[in-house]
């Protein structure tokens, strides 16, 4: 080993794993970025510069401790890098995959800021994690000490799975509660496998189930179960149910056959992808082949439908943004990839109305940036007169997503929600109005990041777990 593993970055040039060629990539669902091998591994995590403040973690949600994993991986002791990295994230192998890296730690990285490229972070992290799995590093978890209390929580998805974690290796009962068939929420059926692999996600719901974590699956709370049972049912209740009411289009003809929501369309490409049964995909109703497609939103939901019908064998894939390329929301990486597969975005466009019921068009309307709103981003304005009609036999919604009225569809007194509907949950902690129930992830912020759900599954199972000691505390003393 080199007696200086690192510091590399002036003599070694950022380098990502081999990207599959687009024309090979289209023809199926697979992840699209190979591994590393283990030198080339070693090798780019030895270009990180250890400095004494490292953007890369205060702009990580979990404030991962990368320098020190980075360190670990380039000196050849990866054991250590996994246990390093597990410390402070549940899903080190999903963030590696899909957290929008170009926005928090390789964007802030500070030798890319000095123009040496950024240190490849989510491709080592993904290959330290997966390397645990293969070499039998991450273990079952085994509690030191079983305790009586129990905790139910309502969402399978990153927020409640990173919960159930902790407060399992707490040695706290867990039952999760789930509306699909399968644990893993949008992890499993919002993002595509290409991003994703589902055997990733099936590892680590399997290695909750292996410690300990009961999984009540095709539950749907309100209907099958009433909240009130599950509150009866536990010492203490977690909502993390996430965000999954698709934000409707306006205009003439937008409820006509043939547009779509976002979710419902991934969804069933994703169940297809498990080799399931899926009537809305077999008849066509969910299914872009042979079709000349329109998405219509910039998100990283809408990069996800504009690939998905790449793949599905789409005649054409257009997707339509009301502002310009820098400034949508999406990844920028994943823009890129979409553009090398085949698709053509339609900046500063929006839909004014639909043609024909099934869909045979789109009539857009051109759009212009005005001045900065209250976020500072210039607004949308329309330009009069540029209307024009795009052909689609498919139009697909991602103009992302709203929170579900859950104290009515639960029939929950007291449940106190924000005038975005989302519920109102003490920062930190998750507390919610009613005693003993807390609320995580996108239920609580809004549609955001699988990082910031883990990172307030995380919090609130260790508030959780304070709340239980309380109270067994207040019972000792009656």
């Amino acid at each position: 080993m080199a007696k200086q593993p690192m510091l590399k970055f002036v003599t070694v040039e950022r380098d990502m794993p081999d990207k599959r060629t687009a024309d090979e990539r289209k023809q199926d669902f697979k992840e699209i970025y190979a591994e590393y091998a283990d030198a080339k591994a070693k090798e780019q995590a030895g270009r990180c510069s250890q400095c004494g403040v490292p953007y890369c973690q205060s702009h990580c949600p979990l404030h991962n401790n990368i320098p020190d994993w980075l360190r670990l991986t380039a000196e050849g002791r990866l054991e250590e890098a996994y246990e390093v990295s597990q410390a402070t994230n549940t899903f080190p192998e999903i963030c590696g995959r899909i957290c929008p890296q170009d926005r928090l730690c390789e964007g802030n990285c500070v030798i890319e800021q000095s123009g040496h490229g950024t240190v490849t972070i989510g491709a080592v992290e993904k290959y330290i994690t997966d390397t645990a799995f293969e070499e039998g590093w991450v273990k079952p978890i085994a509690p030191a000490q079983e305790r009586t209390e129990s905790v139910g929580i309502i969402g399978a998805g990153p927020g409640g799975l990173a919960a159930a974690d902790r407060l399992r290796r707490a040695g706290v009962q867990v039952t999760v509660y789930d509306r699909y068939d399968r644990g893993g929420g949008l992890l499993t059926y919002g993002i595509p496998g290409f991003k994703l692999e589902k055997d990733i996600v099936m590892q680590r719901v399997q290695q909750l189930e292996d410690g300990g974590v009961d999984f009540v699956l095709n539950c749907d709370v309100g209907d099958d179960i009433s909240f009130d049972a599950i509150r009866g049912k536990h010492d203490a209740v977690m909502i993390a149910t996430g965000v999954y009411k698709g934000r409707d289009l306006p205009g003439p003809g937008a409820g006509s056959e043939g547009i779509v929501a976002a979710l419902d369309f991934l969804t069933a490409s994703n169940r297809k992808s498990f080799g399931d049964e899926v009537a809305e995909f077999d008849n066509g109703e969910l299914n872009a082949k042979g079709k000349r497609v329109v998405v219509i939103g910039g998100g990283d939901t809408a990069m996800d439908c504009v690939r998905t019908s790449i793949r599905q064998g789409a005649t054409s894939v257009k997707c339509l943004y009301r502002r310009d390329r820098a400034n949508m929301p999406g990844s920028q990486r994943e823009v890129q990839n979409a553009e090398e597969e085949g698709v053509q975005f339609e900046w500063l466009t929006a839909p004014k109305g639909f043609v024909g019921d099934p869909v045979e068009g789109v009539i857009v309307q051109r759009m212009k940036l005005g001045a900065p709103d209250a976020s500072g981003r210039q607004s949308p304005e329309l330009i009069e007169g540029s209307d024009y009609t795009e052909p689609a036999e498919l139009v697909i919604k991602a103009l992302g997503f709203e929170p579900e009225d859950l104290p009515r569809l639960w029939g929950v007194e007291g449940l106190e929600v924000t005038r975005w509907g989302t519920i109102r949950a003490e920062f930190g902690t998750g507390r919610t109005s009613l005693d003993g129930v807390f609320a995580v992830g996108d239920i609580v912020r809004g549609a955001s990041l699988v990082v910031w759900a883990i990172r307030d599954g995380r919090d609130s199972a260790d508030a959780i777990l304070e709340y239980l000691a309380g109270s067994a505390a207040k019972v000792a003393a009656e």
